[in-house]
């Protein structure tokens, strides 16, 4: 049950609605769940944002087993949303590779998509609630 790669948030025990997360690479919602796994699954999709404000999908590849971290093949997704989602749809999901994880795929990147744009200066961020004033 212990891993490097596990975060606990919301209570101490098990009963009292603790969420266990994972930040391993190749987890695409960052559950501790086998479903979500980057180590168990053969397969995995990743979504990350890069350095320069952009995105990458990360997939792993077929020697992934033998060959640890550079079993990976990393796709910039540097395009508008429109062909982005379909880059996502047609590398991760529609050739078989792991269509059971399209909808968590086109999530994360919606959400890195928006930070990004945060980030750029494109578009402004939520504000705070400052409850009643």
């Amino acid at each position: 049950n212990n891993t490097p790669f596990r975060k606990k948030a919301n209570g101490q025990k098990s009963r009292s609605g603790s969420v266990r997360f994972s930040v391993e690479p190749g987890n695409l919602m960052n559950k501790s769940t086998y479903k979500y796994s980057g180590i168990a699954n053969s397969k995995t999709i990743d979504i990350s944002p890069s350095s320069d404000n952009r995105a990458t999908l990360t997939i792993k590849t077929k020697k992934a087993g033998n060959s640890g971290k550079k079993g990976t093949a990393a796709i910039a997704l540097n395009k508008d949303f429109r062909r982005v989602e379909n880059t996502i749809k047609t590398q991760a999901t529609d050739n078989y590779y792991r269509p059971d994880l399209k909808r968590e795929a086109l999530a994360k990147y919606s959400a890195v998509y928006r930070s990004n744009r945060i980030a750029k200066g494109v578009k402004k961020g939520v504000p705070v609630k400052k409850g009643r004033a």
